[in-house]
């Protein structure tokens, strides 16, 4: 599984993540609208967390009442997740495996995927088959959350491709953890996710801390349909 090693030195020893338990802001947005603007009930919503971590996001909408699988590649954080959400009395599902392989999961299984920050990380190859399973698996009409890392006006990511770059388009490999991450362009992600209906396009920027340094990163925020 590639980078498998990358994410479990990460967890082992974090230098992007957070250890925090509050999932972002952003999310917290996301579930306002879902609930407000499209009139979904979290109450026995079936969530599929991609790249679930140490389970924020995954805890954070079964203690209202989704039903939630989550899968992440480090056999860490998927300790850590199944510790944390058995202290907290929650019973959620979570898998060790890539999320740019074949999902374990029948069609339509799922109501709501997540994908927050996680897939910029696969190859291209692993982002087909993540594509063509995040369709597979979400029931017609479910809901798809992105969180994306945007190479549009940012300097950072301007400049990690340059000193650092990966192998395929607008990728690099983050200095002192060896970790591949793809920025996209507006035109490139709309595109990428053109089979789904996008229901709310937008940029934003926030602070990201690597090395006791903090830097502005941008980021794209897709509300989608299947």
């Amino acid at each position: 599984m590639a980078q498998y090693q990358v994410w479990e030195n990460e967890y082992q020893n974090p230098k992007l993540i957070t250890n925090s338990n509050e999932p972002q802001i952003d999310f917290k947005h996301f579930v306002k609208w879902l609930r407000k603007d499209r009139k979904v009930e979290l109450e026995r919503l079936l969530v599929l967390d991609l790249g679930s971590g140490t389970g924020k996001n995954s805890i954070f909408l079964s203690e209202r009442e989704s039903i939630v699988t989550g899968i992440d590649l480090s056999d860490t954080a998927v300790r850590l997740a199944k510790d944390r959400s058995q202290t907290a009395g929650l019973n959620i599902k979570f898998i060790k495996s890539s999320i740019g392989e074949i999902f374990p999961f029948e069609d339509n299984s799922f109501d709501l995927i997540l994908d927050i920050v996680s897939s910029n990380s696969l190859s291209d190859a692993e982002r087909k088959v993540y594509l063509q399973e995040c369709r597979r698996v979400l029931k017609p009409e479910g809901y798809v959350f992105i969180k994306a890392l945007c190479k549009d006006g940012d300097k950072h990511a301007t400049a990690l491709i340059e000193k650092f770059p990966g192998k395929e388009k607008d990728t690099y490999v983050m200095p002192g953890t060896g970790l591949i991450e793809r920025v996209w362009t507006k035109k490139d992600i709309t595109s990428y996710y053109s089979s789904f209906k996008i229901l709310n396009f937008e940029r934003k920027s926030s602070y990201t801390s690597f090395e006791g340094k903090s830097y502005k990163r941008n980021f794209w925020l897709m509300y989608l349909q299947n």
